[in-house]
């Protein structure tokens, strides 16, 4: 990336926050802003006002949200919904007023209906009903991608949305109240293993399929359209190919080392029957994804060892 005006990362503590970061770091010349929540609560709007009029960076990636899985959303959907709309309507009103040239909002594929048709093409954005698991994280996101839109036809801001698919990586959260999927069955396989158990009961059926992107892939594409897309028409960002939960389940096992059964409780839900995004769009301008899930997999479980060792995963 050329040297230009200080591109400030909203949510740089975070898995894809972070992700982005390590990749700023490596490529750009650009001075790179970041505050931690303690240094700036984005959802105070004074708080952010002043720092964008003090800063002044050039361009923002608004990777900060306040996520969780399945259980997480259920139980706090007004924190979900609320935290996330003051975060992004704080960062996007104050990137517009204090002139910052481009601005990367990321959205989530959750923003989709539960039964679009698969590989889920950009176009079916509220053609359909949304999982309810995940409404409430679901309806803000798409507030956020109809801001970005708003600032690009009303005053012709360059404000781009970026879908990504189902994330995982380094600094992901492996708590088995709030986690994702792939992480929370890393964590239950391995508490499995380390307590010798004979078996391990996972959620649901094991039949959705879920497509998984590394989130150093992401933070690679985020950068390529930082510099290569200038759209307001949304764009998704996955890997190509799904797995059931099932399968996912086998390669976790694999990676682990663990050898003991693995069960399905019928009576939790499942989720959406499958979500695999249409990459149509960004491979069409030349990005590729470059980490195999088996890969991807196993260097993750490496990360969740060694901070585990540390202390920095309870």
């Amino acid at each position: 990336m050329r040297k230009r005006q200080s591109i400030y990362v909203a949510g740089h503590r975070g898995m894809v926050g972070s992700a982005i970061l390590r990749r700023l770091q490596l490529l750009s010349r650009a001075p790179i802003l970041t505050r931690s929540r303690e240094e700036l609560d984005l959802c105070n709007n004074a708080q952010v006002r002043v720092f964008f009029e003090r800063e002044r960076p050039g361009r923002v990636i608004m990777a900060a949200a306040k996520v969780g899985g399945i259980l997480a959303n259920y139980e706090k959907p007004v924190e979900f919904l609320l935290e996330n709309l003051r975060m992004q309507n704080n960062v996007i009103s104050a990137a517009y007023e204090t002139g910052v040239e481009k601005l990367l909002f990321l959205g989530s594929s959750c923003i989709y209906p539960k039964y679009a048709h698969q590989p889920i093409s950009e176009s079916t954005l509220l053609s359909g009903e949304l999982e309810p698991t995940n409404e409430p994280y679901a309806i803000a996101k798409i507030a956020g991608v109809k801001l970005c839109q708003a600032y690009a036809r009303e005053y012709k801001k360059n404000f781009i949305s970026v879908m990504p698919t189902n994330l995982y990586g380094p600094n992901d959260n492996f708590d088995l109240h709030t986690s994702h999927v792939l992480p929370a069955l890393i964590r239950k396989v391995h508490n499995a293993w380390e307590r010798g158990e004979p078996s391990v009961t996972l959620w649901g059926t094991g039949k959705p399929r879920r497509e998984f992107l590394h989130v150093d892939d992401l933070a690679d594409a985020c950068l390529f359209l930082l510099e290569n897309y200038d759209s307001a028409e949304i764009i998704n960002i996955g890997y190509g190919e799904d797995v059931t939960i099932c399968e996912l389940a086998q390669i976790i096992c694999e990676v682990v080392g663990y050898q003991g059964k693995i069960n399905f409780d019928h009576s939790k839900p499942d989720g959406t029957p499958r979500k695999l995004l249409d990459l149509s769009r960004l491979f069409s301008l030349g990005w590729r994804p470059r980490i195999s899930l088996s890969e991807g997999i196993r260097s993750t479980y490496q990360w969740f060892l060694q901070n585990r060792k540390f202390g920095h995963v309870t």
